[in-house]
């Protein structure tokens, strides 16, 4: 064991207080917490108070033991730690090692020089060492506001935390590493900031659209969801491709802006999803592409939104930036599915409890997929539908008209044709498509210059809409008759036109045309079926 920094022979004579800043989050938000330790006179006991749950209430014997193991003196007197604000309830074992340095900076153990400005995260094992936690991206994020210069986390932490600039990120190994550098602070230089070169961000490998037979509607509509960001549900028989279709969108979308990443990473990281590094490195990695998550459909309306008595993040959050997949859309429970009207509208979910409410971001492309009945076979040119109307108006009976509003393309994948199924020609690349995609995308974020919460054509509001989706008369007669031929809503109507305003977009168009009209109207296929 190596030799303690300070001296410990005036642990019991030099009796102080010494004051340790740390975070927590509600959502993802960081709320600076102060961690006062006093070190007084009395019987030899550890008190914690400030609202600790057990995670944190259990760190008096975790702390102690790395204090003894790490080679210092465990205090023989009256320990009391207070988490300042004690109104707020404190979670998670990243208190550890704030707890410890205040004890030993309060039995002058620890240079105290830079503890005001510095802010400490991170869990300690018995034998000293420092363990990865949950929720240090955004807690980095706040700290400049807090006053704080530099902040300290687990060296498994050093990547994610270097993401912000302007503040000093150092990452260690052990409780003993950290009291070294309290001591020396150029022991130890800070980590190198993780920031965006100017150079588009790699993305893994997606799958190819080229390997998707025949479907030449659905492979369109996926293209125009891709472009605008637009909800898309597919409706086909078993075995028609629906899900194959569904799983290539990633591979057209646009790579993840840094502020995209940034957004998406805080997420993965309150939830603790960051993933591990390669070449046996125990580091979290940055989310460098983006976000495609698929529930199954017997999954709860809290995993799919959010929840529990501590709000977590739910997977409409975890697709932020990205894809949200519900396959076999049908057969989730409707009260499930209507927890997701309120974020698919307004790109965020807030979840309230007794004390607080947290908000986490939800700005995601929904793609579903479900058969036309239960039997699956309704409207099939080979297998006959044995399905009753009452059934298959019980069936579709989950999806509700607002739902279903919020849903910008409906389209029916249908089987393919023998010919089609033995053809070795591939179909267009995920590549070629997106070019297009990428066009497109550029030419709205040129529209949207002076509009930085937008970044697609499906975040359009009514004024947006106003202003850049006007129509010449022949165009506004289409419309018209459409809204009265397909009973459409005010929400359809301007999903309608974003969704023209896209395809606009992939053909360069500067004005909506009736073309783009007619197009978006032959995705709304359950309007018609209505």
């Amino acid at each position: 064991m190596a030799t303690a920094v300070y001296n410990h022979t005036s642990v019991n004579r030099s009796i102080m207080f010494a004051k340790v800043w740390s975070a927590t989050l509600l959502g993802l938000k960081a709320l600076q917490v102060a961690i006062e330790v006093d070190v007084a006179g009395g019987l030899p006991q550890t008190v914690l108070v400030g609202l600790p749950d057990t995670a944190v209430q259990e760190s008096k014997e975790r702390v102690r033991a790395a204090i003894k193991n790490s080679g210092f003196a465990v205090p023989q007197r009256k320990v009391i730690i207070n988490l300042a604000p004690a109104d707020v309830r404190k979670e998670g074992p990243s208190f550890d090692l704030p707890i410890a340095l205040g004890i030993l900076a309060a039995s002058n153990q620890l240079e105290t020089s830079l503890l005001e400005t510095t802010l400490c995260l991170g869990e300690l094992s018995l034998d000293g060492s420092l363990r990865p936690v949950t929720g240090v991206l955004p807690i980095v994020a706040a700290a400049k506001s807090m006053g704080i210069a530099r902040v300290v986390v687990p060296a498994a932490n050093g990547m994610e935390a270097s993401m912000v600039d302007e503040i000093d990120v150092f990452a260690f190994e052990s409780l003993q590493d950290v009291a070294e550098w309290f001591g020396d602070s150029a022991s130890a230089p800070p980590l190198e900031a993780q920031t965006d070169d100017g150079n588009s961000l790699p993305t893994l490998a997606a799958l190819d659209l080229a390997d998707v037979k025949g479907q030449v509607l659905a492979r369109r509509a996926l293209e125009v969801a891709a472009a605008g960001g637009h909800n898309l549900l597919l409706v086909g028989s078993p075995g028609a491709g629906k899900t194959m279709l569904a799983k290539r969108l990633p591979g057209l979308l646009p790579p993840l802006t840094w502020s995209e990443v940034l957004e998406v990473t805080q997420v993965y990281s309150v939830a603790g999803l960051l993933r591990q590094g390669n070449h046996g490195a125990d580091r979290a990695q940055i989310v460098r592409d983006r976000p495609f998550r698929s529930p199954h459909h017997s999954a709860s309306g809290v995993s799919l939104v959010g929840g529990g008595s501590y709000p977590r993040p739910g997977e409409i959050s975890l697709a932020h930036n990205g894809v949200l997949f519900l396959d076999e859309l049908t057969e989730f429970r409707r009260e499930v599915l209507e927890v997701l009207r309120q974020p698919l509208e307004d790109g965020r979910i807030s979840i309230s409890r007794a004390r607080h409410s947290v908000e986490y971001p939800a700005r995601t492309t929904l793609v579903a997929s479900t058969n036309p009945c239960r039997c699956g076979y309704y409207g099939d040119p080979v297998v006959a539908c044995t399905c009753t109307p009452t059934q298959r108006d019980r069936y579709w009976s989950k999806l509700s008209g607002p739902l279903l509003d919020r849903i910008d393309l409906h389209v029916r994948v249908n089987r393919l044709k023998p010919d089609e199924m033995m053809s070795m020609k591939l179909g267009e690349s995920s590549e070629a498509v997106r070019a297009r995609v990428l066009s497109a995308r550029q030419r709205q974020q040129e529209r949207f210059l002076q509009e930085p919460t937008l970044t697609c054509n499906a975040h359009m509001q009514s004024r947006h809409l106003r202003e850049w989706c006007r129509l010449e008369t022949d165009s506004r007669q289409l419309l018209e008759g459409a809204i009265r031929k397909l009973s459409l809503s005010a929400r359809g109507t301007d999903r309608l036109l974003k969704v023209s305003r896209t395809i606009a977009d992939l053909v360069a168009a500067s004005t909506i045309g009736p073309t783009h009209i007619a197009e978006a109207i032959q995705y709304r296929s359950l309007d018609r079926a209505a």
